[in-house]
């Protein structure tokens, strides 16, 4: 296991998915935004979260969250528990393979709702208007997975109906976004034990370790 590798792509991913969804938490919450018309329930308890804590603590826990799940699907791709790969490529393809699946009309009904498939099918052939499709069906696609993993793994995939699903990070499908990243950072050889997620964990919150002892130093109290 090249533990060098991850430890650089866990610290990056880091502040990458925070920067991205603090961006994202912007958005949502403008008095114009989208999802304020069309998911008002969630902007209101991300509303009600932001007070009772504070912006910062939301983004640490929301991007942490789609740390843990997309590290946790390419790991299940990799060896082979996806029926249909989520985050890793199809063979010769640069797209992940349940969008490009998803393109060709093949859809895994297990996890896919009749509504979400004709969603993602109205995105993807262009009868609903959208600036970004392809991304924007991918994040139905992760949404979907996600929740039929609930069932199994509901400590790590909680269904998903919230504002953590408003704050998904975008930009998932260039080449140089975060799932790009990971597939090049969770190899099939780093893979070949789960001990890869406790690593990429470690790596992950090491930053935010050495914040908190470098506070002890100083007697800080730790919170």
């Amino acid at each position: 296991m090249d533990t060098a590798v991850l430890k650089r792509f866990a610290q990056e991913a880091r502040i990458v998915l925070k920067s991205k969804v603090s961006s994202k938490i912007d958005v949502v919450l403008d008095e114009e935004s989208a999802a304020r018309r069309e998911n008002s329930k969630a902007v209101r308890e991300l509303e009600s979260k932001i007070r009772t804590t504070s912006k910062d603590k939301v983004v640490e826990q929301v991007a942490y969250t789609w740390f843990n799940r997309f590290t946790a699907l390419q790991y299940m791709d990799v060896n082979g528990y996806n029926r249909v790969r989520v985050i890793a490529a199809a063979d010769n393809q640069l797209r992940p393979e349940i969008l490009s699946d998803a393109s060709s009309g093949v859809f895994d009904d297990s996890l896919l709702s009749e509504n979400t498939k004709n969603i993602v099918t109205s995105l993807l052939d262009g009868r609903s208007a959208s600036i970004d499709p392809d991304n924007e069906a991918y994040r139905y696609l992760i949404v979907s997975a996600c929740n039929y993993w609930h069932s199994a793994m509901p400590f790590l995939f909680e269904r998903i109906a919230d504002y953590t699903e408003l704050l998904m990070p975008d930009d998932l499908l260039s080449d140089s976004s975060i799932l790009v990243k990971l597939r090049d950072a969770m190899t099939p050889e780093n893979c070949e034990d789960v001990e890869v997620i406790g690593w990429l964990y470690q790596f992950y919150i090491s930053e935010k370790k050495d914040e908190v002892f470098e506070g002890l130093k100083k007697n800080q109290k730790v919170r």
